[in-house]
């Protein structure tokens, strides 16, 4: 072991892991559990904090030789992951109160997250995986307080747990054929085998790619994805689609590092994520809440995330995590600003964000932002995060794979709009209806996603050039 890489290369995982030590503790010694939503926040912004030191300062170590490692890069996706869920926990503050398991499940959950992305083994690579999905299953579990015995969270995180088993089995099956033809478990034998012509070699890889394209849902594994995040509370479904979504893309990332793609995986990487591009868009026009519309948006962008991995090694990273952070933002934006509501099943229908505007100026107006940004419109975030994953496959060669993406990103920009439609140009409800809430936490929350928002879309260079 090398100490000096073990405590200051692992500064985001002593954060993460003392933080819920005290939470467990604290919940021990304390009935109500008060100050545990603030516990958290502090340890995951010195999480957060520490792994953008590290990355900027470029810290390299090796706390576990052969096992896990700290690189620039990974440091720097740590802190993207951590700082995205700051305003999780300050939407969870109000949705589920100031204690309960929650606040645990989540440390613990980012804690697997950030093990993962340093992993230099598969060993690693799985444990961390299966501890951030393991929490992220009670968490759908726990629905909303105000809703439990009236939604079906149950089913959903059943369907989610099925959808998990299955990408933990392929990804084992996959890691086990790998580990037979090559005899080790570093994570280097996955970048040999997408080049290799050896049918267990190249079994092996495809085995596990198809358990990363299950963990981001891909068509046609996403069947249950939208189901768990309607199942969910808003700030646990944000965390999913955000988060979640992170964690897998940059283990990807770190998987495939710069390796060279045969075609027959060069086909895979584009047919699928290309027929989520179309599949997500098109059935987001149909739902009927914001909740499982951003589900199917979600897949939509897991197919442009995939589709960077098509492009040369060098640039992959750049493009990933500048999506990566574009996307993150504005979801948690979007989700940060849904007007609460007595009946969370009610919350995020998108009747009843019609005249949204006249009720809450702000809450529309940031949700339009988000709106327009995930769809792609000039000059906010997510035209510039599209931009730079057209241009990494049109530079690799695969000029009708981005072609054929940004024609199915057009039929996103339909569901984006209707959102701003119901809350611009719809007329004003009842005045039945009441006014809700305003939420000192939700206004916090996405204050915090619009400084990183303004920032990308003043300064996209200057973003760009700290990844």
């Amino acid at each position: 072991m090398n100490w000096n890489a073990f405590l200051v290369g692992m500064l985001p995982e002593h954060f993460l892991l003392a933080g819920l030590v005290l939470l467990i503790v604290w919940s021990i010694a304390s009935d109500r559990g008060r100050g545990t939503a603030a516990l958290s926040l502090a340890c995951v912004a010195g999480a957060a904090l520490s792994a953008a030191a590290l990355g900027l300062q470029g810290f390299t170590g090796t706390p576990f030789s052969g096992q896990l490692s700290v690189t620039p890069a990974a440091s720097l996706g740590k802190a993207v992951a951590l700082a995205l869920a700051l305003p999780v926990l300050l939407l969870a503050r109000d949705d589920h109160g100031d204690g309960g398991p929650l606040y645990p499940l989540l440390l613990s959950s980012l804690y697997g997250l950030v093990l993962m992305l340093g992993a230099d083994s598969f060993l690693t690579l799985f444990l961390g995986l299966e501890l951030m999905s393991l929490p992220v299953y009670v968490l759908v579990l726990l629905g909303d307080p105000q809703r439990r015995r009236a939604t079906p969270s149950a089913e959903a995180a059943l369907k989610y747990i099925v959808l998990g088993g299955a990408a933990t089995a392929t990804l084992l099956m996959g890691v086990s054929l790998l580990y037979g033809q090559g005899g080790t478990l570093a994570l280097s034998i996955f970048a040999r085998s997408l080049a290799s012509s050896e049918p267990m070699a190249v079994t092996g890889a495809v085995l596990v790619l198809l358990a990363f394209f299950l963990k981001g849902a891909i068509v046609p594994f996403h069947t249950w994805a939208p189901d768990a995040y309607e199942g969910a509370s808003v700030p646990i479904t944000g965390y999913m689609a955000a988060i979640v979504k992170a964690g897998v893309l940059l283990a990807a990332l770190r998987l495939f590092g710069e390796a060279t793609l045969s075609l027959p995986m060069i086909n895979l990487l584009a047919l699928l994520p290309l027929a989520s591009v179309v599949w997500g868009n098109l059935a987001a026009m149909r739902q009927p809440n914001l909740r499982r519309m951003m589900a199917y948006s979600s897949i939509s962008h897991a197919g442009y995330l995939y589709l960077a991995f098509l492009g040369a090694g060098p640039g992959r990273f750049q493009s990933v995590l500048f999506y990566l952070l574009a996307y993150g933002v504005m979801t948690m934006l979007a989700f940060a600003a849904i007007p609460t509501n007595a009946d969370d099943v009610q919350r995020d229908q998108l009747d009843g964000l019609k005249g949204l505007f006249h009720r809450q100026p702000y809450a529309a107006l940031v949700i339009g932002l988000a709106m327009l940004s995930l769809a792609g419109i000039p000059p906010l975030p997510g035209f510039v995060a599209k931009f730079l994953i057209f241009r990494e496959v049109m530079a690799a060669g695969h000029t009708m794979v981005a072609v054929f993406g940004l024609v199915g990103s057009y039929l996103g920009i339909y569901f984006y709009l209707r959102v701003i439609q119901y809350m611009f140009m719809s007329e004003l409800p009842a005045p039945a209806e009441g006014r809700s809430p305003v939420r000192s936490a939700a206004i916090v929350a996405s204050l915090l996603c619009l400084v990183p928002a303004i920032a990308v879309v003043v300064a996209p260079g200057w973003v760009m050039g700290g990844f």
